[in-house]
């Protein structure tokens, strides 16, 4: 029987012992069981100086969105932070039919003949 493992290298399947075709990458025994440390949540004094309270860089803002962004007072999600998003929105908007536009005319110009002199 014929045991295959995908070769990260070739990026195709690659013929390999049995042991190799049933032990996937990253799956092997001897990798380390420890999580890695966090790194989005760090204070920003040593604990040693603000004593026993760790205080973090701003104030936990989620319940807040979440609150806002569950309500249903018929604003679409994309529009629930009021003014910067409607402003962020027409923008985006106004590029593209620009932007679409543009490529409409620049198809036109490119069809037509070009002049002889």
């Amino acid at each position: 029987m014929t045991y295959y493992k995908f070769s990260g290298f070739s990026q195709r399947l690659t013929g390999t012992a049995p042991t190799l075709a049933y032990s996937p990458q990253g799956l092997r025994p001897g990798l380390p069981v420890e999580p890695p440390n966090m790194t989005f949540a760090t204070p920003t004094k040593m604990v040693s100086e603000s004593g026993a309270i760790v205080e973090y860089l701003g104030v936990n803002k989620v319940p807040d969105f979440q609150r806002l962004f569950q309500t249903s007072d018929g604003i679409p999600v994309h529009l629930k932070r009021g003014v910067p998003d409607r402003l962020l929105y027409r923008t985006t908007m106004a590029l593209t039919v620009g932007g679409a536009l543009y490529c409409l005319v620049a198809l036109y110009i490119a069809a037509q003949p070009r002049k002889t002199t």
